[in-house]
């Protein structure tokens, strides 16, 4: 078998065979199900009320909890091997420290998207199945959508976990380096594009720029992919509206998020290859 395939197949396994990625698994669907049932509590009504609105919701929380779950499963593909003693172990095999990289990067990506797709998933499918969408065709593309850019966002962050990896010396430093990458990313990047608007005072040139500035996370590109394919008001409304008149096709975004992954674990390729081990 090619040996990034089998370094792949292996992480995979060891991933699932955490009980972390299960449990996390579980958390998934009952979140998405919690939100689909009481993200109407606020307004008096307790249930599925729109499929937009919940996958919106879902968009939401995918937004924070699966780059979190990327970063934690990948942070010590690399760092966790050099502690452990193995990595030298590993190289002595016919196996090149790119095919070693590749192959951890794919086995943890096929396990973030199994685990996405089954957590979200199985909510989505109980959700249509107690309040099935008018139209069907429609909801199955918007969730189809939601499920590969999900997996792609999930991709972007084992990549950028893999390129840490390679760069720290320790464990615990890669730890402590992936929670800030998760949250400048999630959190601290947006906070800081809402106080250039504040501060700006939404002139002209600011909205011109804001659309592309939201481009450089792939957290914001994760919500565009999503977001402006809903209905009005069921979604991120200054999202969405600040970027209406650009109209990004779900191609390039899709492009977009696929470059966000590809480009951390080229930089952990070429990385690895030149470090001392």
């Amino acid at each position: 078998m090619n040996p990034i395939l089998t370094v792949a197949a292996k992480e995979f396994r060891d991933d699932f065979r955490n009980r972390w990625t299960v449990a996390l698994t579980i958390l998934f669907a009952l979140l998405a199900l919690g939100i689909a049932w009481f993200g109407s509590a606020a307004a008096g009504r307790v249930g599925f009320t729109s499929f937009d609105a919940t996958l919106a919701s879902l968009t939401t929380l995918g937004a924070f909890v699966i780059p979190l779950i990327g970063l934690l499963i990948a942070y010590d593909t690399i760092v966790g091997e050099r502690d452990d003693g193995t990595l030298l172990l590993m190289l002595s095999y016919p196996l090149a420290r790119g095919q070693l990289v590749a192959g951890k990067f794919l086995g943890h990506c096929g396990a973030l998207a199994v685990a996405t797709l089954a957590g979200f998933g199985l909510a989505v499918a109980i959700m249509q199945w107690l309040q099935p969408p008018a139209q069907m065709a429609q909801a199955w593309l918007q969730i189809g959508r939601f499920i590969v850019s999900a997996s792609l966002l999930g991709a972007c962050f084992v990549g950028l976990a893999c390129l840490i990896s390679v760069q720290t010396a320790d464990k615990s430093r890669a730890a402590g380096l992936a929670l800030i990458g998760w949250l400048a990313s999630v959190v601290l990047f947006d906070l800081a594009l809402l106080a250039l608007l504040v501060v700006s005072g939404g002139n002209p040139l600011e909205r011109a720029v804001y659309p592309y500035l939201l481009l450089l996370n792939p957290v914001d590109v994760f919500r565009l992919v999503n977001l402006t394919a809903l209905g009005d008001g069921a979604g991120n409304d200054l999202l969405t509206g600040m970027t209406a008149h650009h109209a990004y096709s779900p191609v390039l975004l899709g492009l977009l998020l696929l470059g966000w992954a590809v480009v951390p674990f080229a930089w952990a390729l070429l990385a690895f290859r030149r470090k001392e081990v």
